[in-house]
């Protein structure tokens, strides 16, 4: 695994939205722009698993 299991949910959301910029411009040749949405992807999948262990804690301390 890569750097990205280190980043916290703020700086994974953040370099998401700056790759989503990089790529809109439209002005990547296309094997960067495959390379920046693979890492998208794996950005992506950190903040979901990120929120949903958040969630999982806030319904057990809304359980107890």
């Amino acid at each position: 695994m890569d750097e990205i299991s280190n980043l916290s949910y703020e700086a994974a959301y953040q370099e998401l939205e700056a790759l989503v910029a990089r790529m809109e411009s439209g002005d990547l040749p296309l094997e960067e722009s495959v390379k920046l949405y693979e890492r998208g992807q794996r950005l992506s999948a950190h903040c979901q698993a990120l929120l949903e262990n958040a969630e999982l804690k806030i319904k057990l301390v809304d359980d107890v």
